[in-house]
C-alpha cells in the first residue's frame, strides 16, 4: 500500500523590498526613501508608504501630486476637490477621480492587498464635509452654552 501525503505549501511572507519591486513591475514609479517614507506614484497619483514591522502601510492616502505634496480628496457636497496637508486646494476632475481609484485598486494589487467591496465601488473621500456643522472633523463640536 502507498499513500502519498500532500504538504501545503509554507504561505511566503514577501519583504517591504520584494512589495516595492513588485510595485516598480507593476508600472509604478517608486522613489528612493526619504525620511523613512517612499513614495509611489503613476501619472499625476502618489501615496507615501512605510514599513512597520515588516509589513507596508500607507502614510495618509493616495490623491494626485500638487507640486511636492500630494492633495487627499475632500467631498464637500456640492463638489470634491483635492487638498493638500498645507491647505492648498484644487477642484478634482472626472479624470483625476477615476485616475486615483485605478491607482488605489492597482496599488492594492501589487502589494498583494485585499481589495473591499465598498471601496471597489468608487472613490472614497479622505474627508466628508458637507453637512455644514462647524468644526464636525475636530472633534466634538463646541456647544452653543461653552
Amino acid at each position: 500500500m502507498n499513500l502519498m501525503f500532500f504538504r501545503r505549501e509554507r504561505p511566503k511572507n514577501p519583504t517591504f523590498e520584494d512589495r516595492l519591486e513588485s510595485l516598480r513591475k507593476a508600472g509604478f514609479t517608486v522613489s528612493a526613501p526619504v525620511g523613512g517614507k517612499v513614495r509611489v506614484s503613476r501619472e499625476t497619483c502618489a501615496i507615501d508608504l512605510i514599513e512597520k514591522d515588516g509589513a507596508v502601510q500607507s502614510v495618509g492616502t493616495a490623491g494626485i501630486r500638487m507640486g511636492d505634496d500630494i492633495g487627499f480628496l475632500v467631498d464637500g457636497g456640492f463638489q470634491k476637490f483635492f487638498q493638500t496637508a498645507a491647505g492648498k486646494k484644487k477642484p478634482a476632475l472626472a479624470e483625476e477621480l477615476n485616475a486615483v481609484h485605478a491607482f488605489e485598486e492597482d496599488l492594492k494589487e501589487g502589494l498583494g492587498q485585499q481589495s473591499y467591496y465598498n471601496e471597489s465601488l468608487g472613490t472614497v473621500s479622505t474627508f466628508y464635509l458637507y453637512d455644514r456643522v462647524k468644526d464636525r472633523d475636530r472633534g466634538v463640536a463646541r456647544r452653543v452654552w461653552e
